[in-house]
């Protein structure tokens, strides 16, 4: 299936790694070019080299800077349209901070997990949506987390703001419509990755518990990969899912119940 992303240009915050590299790639392998952004310079440079070296320099452009606090987002929207060109959709891929579990969260703690999972996607959102809708229109994604669909027993600050990316999302496809930007958002299940947390515990002392978790909790007893978060985002973000707009979509191989 064509996909019609050919040119296409992607905002991608978070694209250095995990599930944002899985995006970047599947929508490159579609033709489409991709502005990869993320805080680490030195990680996201070499991403950038890697898909040039595949996929041809012209295709594929990197900011590095902070995409959870505005000034940051502006920086990097602003350079992406003066060196690569409007952006025709955008990704909110942003969004993992460290927290206890329970209920004893210091407020440091717990406005990190805002600035990180919450306030940098609806900041995005609020930067990249007019623009889009000044190229014509187009698809904005948020990258969400099942954590958000139901209590799963995930630190409090990240249930909380997953799910208010969820509520933001449906919220903002009632808004955005008429401008010709859709509105959706995929929440993953437990994908693995090199150097994510299911790595390591999978290959972790607990390794043998947690295969018996997932066989026991995921119908298809097995993790999801960023490709394949990639691939429901190029869907997504294309032309073929013109009718799909204020969905939250759950890829976790049938886990959510």
């Amino acid at each position: 299936m064509d996909l019609g992303l050919t040119d296409k240009i992607v905002f991608i915050a978070g694209a250095s790694r995990g599930i944002g590299h899985g995006i970047a790639r599947s929508l490159l392998e579609e033709g489409a070019k991709v502005a990869l952004t993320a805080r680490g310079a030195e990680a996201l440079e070499a991403t950038r080299a890697d898909f040039a070296a595949e996929f041809g320099s012209d295709k594929v452009w990197s900011f590095a800077g902070d995409l959870t606090q505005t000034a940051g987002i502006e920086a990097a929207l602003t350079a992406c349209d003066a060196d690569f060109g409007q952006i025709n959709a955008a990704v909110a891929n942003v969004g993992l901070s460290p927290s206890p579990l329970g209920v004893d969260v210091s407020d440091d703690d717990w406005q990190a997990g805002l600035d990180q999972n919450l306030n940098s996607a609806f900041r995005l959102a609020r930067g990249a949506i007019p623009r889009i809708s000044k190229a014509g229109g187009g698809s904005f994604l948020f990258i969400s987390s099942i954590a958000g669909l139901a209590a799963l027993g995930t630190p409090l600050i990240y249930g909380a703001t997953k799910a208010a990316v969820n509520h933001l999302s449906t919220s903002i496809a009632r808004f955005t419509a008429d401008t010709n930007v859709r509105v959706n958002t995929i929440a993953p299940g437990n994908i693995i990755f090199e150097g994510s947390t299911w790595e390591k515990n999978a290959n972790g002392p607990r390794g043998d518990a947690w295969a018996r978790w997932i066989r026991r909790e995921v119908p298809m007893k097995r993790f999801g990969t960023p490709r394949e978060i990639g691939d429901t985002a190029a869907f997504l973000l294309s032309e073929r899912a013109s009718f799909i707009n204020g969905e939250v979509i759950a890829v976790d191989g049938g886990q959510t119940r």
